[in-house]
């Protein structure tokens, strides 16, 4: 039987297989106040635009662009992003996106490697998967210290590649829910690079930064994975 061409399934977390946009939201905000930035101002209407614009690139460089000429202040506030996520976890949980454990399993079934990229930093990665106890459902988890730069680099798909020993980029397929999503994998040069509808960027945004494809959730991901087969080599015929 012939089976899929994609050998790796890079999916982003937050928003695109874990369902805590709100949260993190909550966390940026509380941190930019820390500094100052409260609601009910210009500067924090300013900061949130910001905020969204840049979710999926690691979080220190979103404040490093909040506070670009301070970086004690970009740090103090990471710290405190990480520390308020961190207990908002322990408050609420995680809940994974309908249809994700489902995905991951369709993804494993098919021998299809699974690597988790994120903008978080290691220990609030740590964290994550240590609460939705899905390290016996990946293969890998990555975060931008792990490959050097995030997102929107290519560095973690790459890395990705790598580790996992994948044969080629065309063997690659990147979902996400935020532009820089797709960037990272339209960048590393995946064969699929798709956009979900159930995160923090809308369809407009996630075509621009290079989707291959839309789909409305992780739900949806297998079946597009699957149905990309091999093209067959072409064999040789001696003309007579």
């Amino acid at each position: 039987m012939t089976g899929s061409s994609i050998k790796l399934a890079c999916l982003d977390l937050a928003g695109t297989t874990i369902g805590d946009i709100s949260m993190v939201e909550r966390a940026f905000a509380e941190a930019i106040a820390t500094q100052g930035i409260v609601p009910g101002t210009g500067a924090y209407a300013r900061a949130m635009v910001h905020v969204h614009r840049s979710r999926g690139n690691p979080k220190i460089e979103v404040f490093r662009g909040i506070f670009p000429a301070n970086e004690a202040q970009a740090q103090a506030a990471n710290l405190t992003f990480e520390r308020s996520y961190q207990g908002a976890i322990d408050r609420a949980g995680l809940f994974p996106v309908p249809g994700t454990v489902e995905a991951l399993e369709k993804l494993r079934a098919a021998d299809i490697k699974i690597c988790l990229i994120t903008g978080f930093s290691r220990a609030t990665l740590g964290r994550v998967l240590s609460t939705v106890g899905w390290m016996d459902k990946v293969d890998l988890a990555l975060c931008p210290e792990d490959a050097g730069r995030g997102r929107p680099w290519p560095d973690m798909v790459l890395t990705a590649i790598l580790r996992l020993k994948i044969g080629s980029v065309r063997e690659v397929a990147v979902v996400g829910d935020s532009e820089s999503d797709m960037l990272c994998g339209s960048r590393a040069g995946a064969r699929i690079v798709a956009g979900v509808l159930t995160g923090v960027h809308s369809r407009e945004r996630l075509l621009r930064g290079g989707a291959t494809r839309i789909i409305d959730s992780i739900a949806d991901f297998p079946s597009l994975v699957l149905d990309t087969t091999p093209t067959p080599t072409p064999v040789a015929t001696t003309s007579r």
